[in-house]
C-alpha cells in the first residue's frame, strides 16, 4: 500500500472508532506490528464525515447507508447509471431534509440555552449590585436608593 499510514489515537478517541467499525463504516487499511488500528488519508477524511453524523443524531446504520449513497455516487470506477443517479440522489436528499430540520432543532435549542445563561448572567449581576449597594449602605456610604438616583 502506497498511501501514509495514521494511528487512529491520531483521528478519533474512545470507543467511537470501534463502534464504526463494527458496524462497517470504516475499516483500518493495516494495523500495526502492536496492533494498532492504522488509515490512510481517504479513511481519516471518512472518519470525519462520520464524525460530523453525530450531533444530527444520525443512528449507525443511517451513517451506513448515507456513505453507502455518497460512495456510490463518487464512484470513479463504475459510476452509477442515470437512473440509479436519480433513485441515490433522492436518498440523499430526503437525508438532507432530515439534516437541515434537526439543525433547525438545535438552533432553536441553543437559543433557549443561551436564553437561559443571559438570565443567570443577569440574576448574577443583580445580586452583586444588591451586594455592594448593602454593603455600602452598613458602611456609611451612599445608600442603595441615592445609588440609583444618580
Amino acid at each position: 500500500m502506497n498511501a501514509p499510514l495514521v494511528p487512529f489515537v491520531q483521528v478519533l478517541r474512545g470507543w467511537d472508532v470501534l463502534a464504526y467499525e463494527e458496524v462497517g463504516l470504516i475499516v483500518p487499511s493495516a494495523r500495526s506490528k502492536g496492533g494498532f488500528r492504522l488509515y490512510t488519508q481517504a479513511d481519516v477524511s471518512r472518519l470525519m464525515v462520520i464524525r460530523h453524523f453525530k450531533p444530527l443524531a444520525f443512528p449507525l446504520e443511517e451513517m451506513r447507508d448515507l456513505l453507502e449513497i455518497t460512495d456510490r455516487l463518487g464512484a470513479q470506477d463504475d459510476p452509477p447509471a442515470p437512473v440509479e443517479r436519480e433513485r441515490l440522489r433522492e436518498r440523499l436528499d430526503a437525508y438532507r431534509k432530515v439534516a437541515d430540520a434537526r439543525c433547525e432543532t438545535l438552533r432553536a435549542r441553543l437559543a433557549m440555552a443561551e436564553d437561559f445563561a443571559a438570565t443567570l448572567r443577569d440574576r448574577m449581576n443583580a445580586d452583586a449590585r444588591a451586594r455592594s449597594a448593602g454593603e455600602r449602605a452598613t458602611s456609611g456610604g451612599p445608600s442603595a436608593e441615592a445609588l440609583a438616583h444618580e
